[in-house]
């Protein structure tokens, strides 16, 4: 787990697991995981793996050459914690 951003407004978290447990650790070298983005105002969070994450990893990656300002990439993030359900809860 790693934390990739944390502003007042959200934070983003990547997540990698371990691939397949059938397949030889020597030979695994493949992960999967996500991301998780939290909406702190919101108190919403979603996590987004797959094609979803591969798509935000991309924007991301494109914002990020034009040095974005907080506020520029806090719009970016806004577009997917749009899309989240899932209450936050403190543990």
């Amino acid at each position: 787990m790693h934390m990739l951003y944390n502003s007042d407004s959200y934070a983003v978290v990547q997540i990698e697991l371990p691939g397949a447990d059938d397949v030889p650790a020597e030979t695994a070298v493949l992960t999967r995981g996500g991301f998780e983005i939290v909406d702190k105002f919101a108190r919403k969070e979603i996590f987004i793996e797959g094609a979803l994450a591969e798509s935000f990893k991309e924007g991301v990656e494109a914002l990020i050459q034009n040095a974005p300002s907080v506020e520029e990439f806090d719009a970016y993030l806004e577009r997917y914690a749009g899309m989240a359900q899932q209450p936050v809860v403190m543990h």
